[in-house]
């Protein structure tokens, strides 16, 4: 029995009216698994959000979206997928938003033969790449860019010793390797490392840990409303160093759940974020510019989240990349679902509100440092830092 289903077709504003298999009334179908709820409600709810918002416009290909809630529950997740591909015969997935869901579903997604956007910082689904692998793509930047400005505001800012706090799990552990490496590189002593499960109600014990250990900054590997518990347990406990934080609290839904406590702490997000303080030259502003105004009028900028813009790029790049799959095979058949893979390696050079988007056989992360800014809390607002 389907749990928290929504079914809705939206048409795709592309051109595909010359091409090679003819687009009368084709239609492709393509399954939605996001976290509506559970602890990591906060990133799946805008992007399912957000995908209601694609263009309206038929052009000849009709796109169905199947959308179901894992609950962020990586068994869920599975079960999702597997229905997608059993049941539903779907092109094409989008989701899920935890790194845990996006590995829960590989094998799935790999027997099935669906290419799949995971809107995951983690490089876990698509790294090292193999032939598991080849029909997963990420469409948030991984922790290696997001690094790159917080630990350059780390050495501006004289930082010599960090600590450590992260989710139990996958995204936590990504973290720990990136930072670890970042560390290294900069010359940067980690003193302590703890862990909290996505579950977990009370981080005091982590917190007094990493006091004691009296780093000069603590960054924070977790997502969603979770990520403010070693925040709030730290300021409580009077700490006065710096505080970091990871792309997984790119919502603006965050800055509620956290409040006065996150006064001061930084963060790595995707530019969109914060698309009206991003200059001109910046090549997410326009993109940005044209769905975030959209999203807000909709829903209110309270839920603006980077999760909404990953969404949306997610189907923008399925879009871009429909006319070369049409070209060879009609949807539903694996001959379509191998073209629409192989035509999403191929995207290049593809602006939009996350970055821009050059995958390959062996990068299906396809960003650059172009998809990640850094971020202060101020007063409830994402206020751009410049470096």
């Amino acid at each position: 029995m389907r749990q928290n289903v929504k079914r809705y077709s939206l048409a795709a504003g592309i051109a595909l009216g010359c091409l090679g298999v003819g687009t009368a009334h084709a239609q492709v179908t393509i399954g939605i698994t996001e976290p509506l709820t559970g602890p990591a409600a906060v990133l799946g709810t805008s992007s399912a959000d957000a995908l209601q918002l694609a263009p309206t416009q038929v052009d000849g290909v009709a796109i169905r979206f199947i959308v179901l809630d894992d609950a962020t529950d990586t068994t869920r997740a599975a079960t999702n997928v597997k229905q997608f591909i059993d049941q539903d015969h779907v092109d094409a997935i989008i989701g899920g938003s935890t790194a845990q869901s996006c590995l829960a579903e590989l094998d799935i997604v790999a027997a099935g033969t669906t290419p799949t956007l995971c809107d995951t910082s983690s490089p876990a689904p698509v790294s090292p790449m193999d032939a598991k692998r080849k029909w997963v793509f990420t469409v948030a930047a991984s922790n290696n860019i997001m690094a790159v400005p917080i630990f350059a505001n780390m050495k501006a800012a004289g930082v010599k010793t960090l600590g450590f706090i992260g989710f139990d799990d996958a995204y936590g552990q990504s973290w720990l390797k990136s930072a670890k490496a970042a560390a290294a590189a900069d010359g940067l002593s980690i003193t302590d490392t703890e862990q909290y499960a996505r579950s977990s109600v009370d981080v005091n014990g982590q917190a007094l840990h990493l006091i004691a250990a009296a780093p000069d900054a603590i960054l924070v590997a977790a997502a969603g409303s979770p990520a403010s518990l070693p925040v709030i347990a730290l300021s409580q406990n009077g700490y006065s160093g710096k505080i970091y934080l990871t792309s997984g609290v790119a919502a603006n839904a965050f800055l509620k759940v956290g409040g006065p406590a996150l006064n001061g702490a930084l963060a790595a997000v995707g530019p969109s974020l914060v698309y009206e303080q991003l200059p001109a030259s910046n090549p997410c502003k326009a993109p940005s510019a044209a769905f975030m105004p959209k999203f807000d009028a909709k829903y209110g900028i309270g839920l603006r989240s980077n999760f909404a813009s990953q969404a949306y790029d997610s189907y923008s790049l399925i879009a871009n990349a429909l006319p070369a799959a049409m070209a060879k095979a009609r949807p539903g058949t694996p001959a379509f679902r191998q073209a629409l893979r192989d035509a999403l390696e191929n995207t290049t050079n593809f602006h939009a509100m996350t970055g821009i988007f050059t995958y390959g056989p062996d990068n299906h992360a396809g960003l650059n440092a172009s998809a990640a800014v850094l971020v202060k809390i101020v007063n409830d607002k994402w206020v751009l830092v410049k470096q």
